[in-house]
Formats: structure tokens, C-alpha cells, sequence
């Protein structure tokens, strides 16, 4: 009697550690929006060293280029909302763009934050966190896949598939010659409406060819979508996060990560 309460006991004890482990594998990834743009200015330095430090395990940047051909981090098309300059970014050269101060419009503390080089940023970040890179309206820039899948490669992060490295977009065609381009490294494309529910199941299949991940907006969110993405075989991160109400919300829900501009949140 004494040897089967022990071997109970034993069970139990490891009963409870697989289903801690679960949970542990079942908690959403924490991806830092464009850094930690609630607190500090989005896709600088300053924000991207803030959501390393509150534990993300996602940096999710946007990718824009430059008149001179320069991957540059910046969320607009245009530098006016983020900078104390005017103008597209596709018209600009990457010297021009990094005489900006990037920083005082969203507090004085700030002054002097740059727009990023990609180049600079994986200098800095790449191995620091997980990358979540979104390819910005590639239509405007000619070749800023090329540009992207060169830098991947001459650093060797387009190798394994282990998901260290995520490319996504709104735009299907640009992850299509991505998928070419770089075949191992996995891409997620973004949804902001409900056409996703629309969606055929074989088109559905059709996306599974070069997709791995249907990233949804945050306000077309519900149990049921999400079911149907995975069941699908994809990963699901949604956008943004901007408040605890929301994450507490979407942190109950079976989906593998949250983007947020309050990391900590999560």
C-alpha cells in the first residue's frame, strides 16, 4: 500500500509539472510594438532598448526605403507625424532622414532619436530578441525584398526555420516573392477586416503554401476566427494591444502572441 501512494504521489507531482510545462507553451509570445511605443518614441532606439528591458520576445519594427536605396525603420510613408521634418521617405536619402530628430514630438526627453538603419538596428538587436519585421506598402519601393532578403543573408538569419525571424504584410504579393526569395524563414500576413472569415477553406490551403502565420487586428478578434485560422495549421499574433483591459482579455484566448505598445501589460 505504502509503494502505490508513492508512485501516486509521484504521478501527481508529474501530472502537475506537464501541465505547468502546457502552460508555460500555451502563454502568448510578448511582441513590443514598433519597440515600446507607449512609452517611448516608436521604431527608435530608445523604444526598442525600453521593450528589451520589460522582457519582450518580439521586436516588431516596420520597413520602409530610402531615395538611395537604405532599409530604414519608420512606420509612415511620409516622416511629418514622427519627425520634425517633412516630406516621403521614398524621396529622401538615408542622411537626410537621419538629420531628423525623431524623438521630441513625443516628449522633449527624447531629442535626437534617429530614424534606424535596419543595418543599425540588427547591429544592435539582432540575437537581443525574436524579430517581427513588417514590410511596409512594398509596392512603393521597387526591390525592397531584394533588399531585405540580402541583408538576412549576408548575416546568416535566413537559415533556419526556427522562427527567430518573422517577415509579415498586408501585402500577399510582396510575401510571395519573399517566400522565393527567402524559403526558410517564416512569413505571416496581416488582416484588418473581416474578409478573413470570408475566406474559402481552399484558399485558405492556398496561403498555407508560403504563410505560416494570419495575424489579425485586435477589433475583428473572437474565439471562433482563431479556431479557424489554427485549424488551418497557422500561428495567430494580434495587434495592438494598447490598453490591461484588452490584454487580460486576449491573454485568455488559445492564440500565440500579442503585439503591444505597453509590453509589460501582457
Amino acid at each position: 500500500m505504502k509503494k502505490r501512494v508513492t508512485f501516486l504521489t509521484a504521478a501527481f507531482q508529474s501530472f502537475k509539472k506537464s501541465r505547468k510545462r502546457s502552460e508555460v507553451r500555451m502563454k502568448p509570445l510578448k511582441i513590443g510594438h514598433r519597440g515600446a511605443a507607449g512609452y517611448c518614441p516608436e521604431n527608435t532606439f530608445a523604444s526598442f532598448y525600453k521593450a528589451i528591458e520589460l522582457g519582450v520576445d518580439y521586436l516588431e519594427i516596420d520597413l520602409q526605403m530610402t531615395k538611395d536605396g537604405e532599409l530604414v525603420i519608420i512606420h509612415d510613408s511620409t516622416v511629418n507625424r514622427t519627425t520634425n521634418g517633412k516630406g516621403k521617405v521614398k524621396d529622401m536619402t538615408l542622411q537626410e532622414l537621419q538629420s531628423l530628430d525623431a524623438g521630441s514630438w513625443f516628449d522633449p526627453k527624447f531629442m535626437g532619436e534617429k530614424i534606424p538603419s535596419f543595418h543599425e538596428f540588427l547591429n544592435e538587436f539582432a540575437g537581443k530578441a525574436c524579430l517581427l519585421i513588417e514590410l511596409k506598402k512594398p509596392s512603393l519601393y521597387p526591390n525592397i525584398e531584394i533588399k531585405l532578403a540580402e541583408e538576412l543573408k549576408s548575416r546568416g538569419l535566413d537559415k533556419a526555420n526556427d522562427h527567430r525571424i518573422i517577415v509579415q504584410s498586408f501585402d500577399r504579393n510582396a510575401l510571395q516573392r519573399l517566400h522565393h526569395l527567402l524559403p526558410a524563414v517564416p512569413l505571416g500576413v496581416l488582416v484588418k477586416n473581416r474578409s478573413i472569415s470570408r475566406i474559402a477553406d481552399k484558399d485558405l490551403k492556398s496561403l498555407s503554401n508560403y504563410i505560416s502565420y494570419v495575424n489579425p487586428k485586435k477589433t475583428m478578434v473572437s474565439k471562433r476566427l482563431i479556431k479557424r485560422i489554427q485549424r488551418h495549421g497557422f500561428k495567430t499574433f494580434i495587434w495592438t494591444v494598447k490598453t490591461k483591459k484588452e490584454a487580460n482579455l486576449f491573454n485568455r484566448l488559445n492564440i500565440d502572441g500579442i503585439v503591444s505598445d505597453f509590453p509589460d501589460y501582457l
